[in-house]
């Protein structure tokens, strides 16, 4: 059965399509085997979510999307697995917002980073970046540590969606401002974020580019006041506290 195939009616309708996605990216050579397994690992935290966006996520959203409107310089950092799960949500996410494009992997070489950049354009993007590799994360000894220097070197916001915990926190060394999206709230990733979103990566980045549009024309100030207002730590306790006071019964009616 394909994607196309699955019935939209079907229960778990979200999560085969979801499945189907990741395995369609390990058969283009986008999505490296171990992101099935990151991806599996995230289910069952948004299982445990009720596989539904909380008021908190969307807060965080709002908060990212004037975070990156304020941005004089942001990236979207784009792996293996985004790029098969939302490739066209965050090519318009960038859109909304002047950002940059930038593959960055873990299991890196130059052809996934080629077929993930073409699989971008042919979602839409003009440009991505991450090929060039004349920049660095200081303190990454792995492939993730070798950015554009024009792109991630030079953000001052970066978009760090999915887990990635030491490069997190290199970033945050480097004084960047991180946004991140992770089901896990007890992850490194999020808990060193400025904007964590504890959301499903399908919800949360076209949240984001909603929040933006809307905020589009907001002065400078209602930007900076949007950002103000946002508790992550509040946002991760109240994604913690969802988790373990959720039931089964619950996830199963999401």
């Amino acid at each position: 059965m394909t994607e196309t195939e699955i019935p939209e009616d079907h229960p778990r309708y979200a999560s085969l399509v979801t499945r189907h996605r990741i395995e369609a990216g390990v058969e283009r050579g986008i999505t490296s085997k171990q992101g099935l397994i990151a991806q599996g690992r995230g289910e069952a935290f948004d299982y445990l979510l009720g596989e539904r966006t909380l008021p908190s996520a969307d807060d965080a959203a709002r908060a990212a999307a004037a975070t990156l409107l304020l941005a004089d310089r942001p990236v979207i950092s784009v792996n293996g697995n985004v790029a098969a799960l939302a490739p066209g949500e965050t090519v318009e996410l960038a859109e909304a917002v002047g950002a940059e494009l930038e593959v960055n992997l873990f299991n890196h070489t130059d052809e996934r980073v080629r077929r993930i950049a073409d699989h971008l354009r042919e979602h839409g993007a003009d440009e991505v970046k991450g090929l060039a590799g004349d920049g660095e994360i200081p303190g990454l000894d792995h492939a993730r540590g070798v950015v554009d220097a024009d792109g991630i070197e030079a953000a001052d916001v970066v978009v760090v969606p999915l887990e990635d915990g030491d490069r997190a926190a290199a970033l945050d060394a480097m004084g960047k401002t991180e946004i991140v999206v992770d089901l896990n709230p007890g992850s490194r990733s999020p808990r060193t974020a400025d904007v964590p979103i504890v959301d499903n990566l399908l919800r949360a980045v076209p949240n984001v580019t909603a929040h933006a549009e809307d905020l589009a024309d907001a002065t400078p100030a209602e930007l900076e006041r949007v950002v103000d207002e946002f508790d992550a730590d509040a946002a991760l306790d109240a994604a913690e506290g969802a988790i373990r006071e959720g039931s089964f019964a619950d996830a199963d009616a999401a």
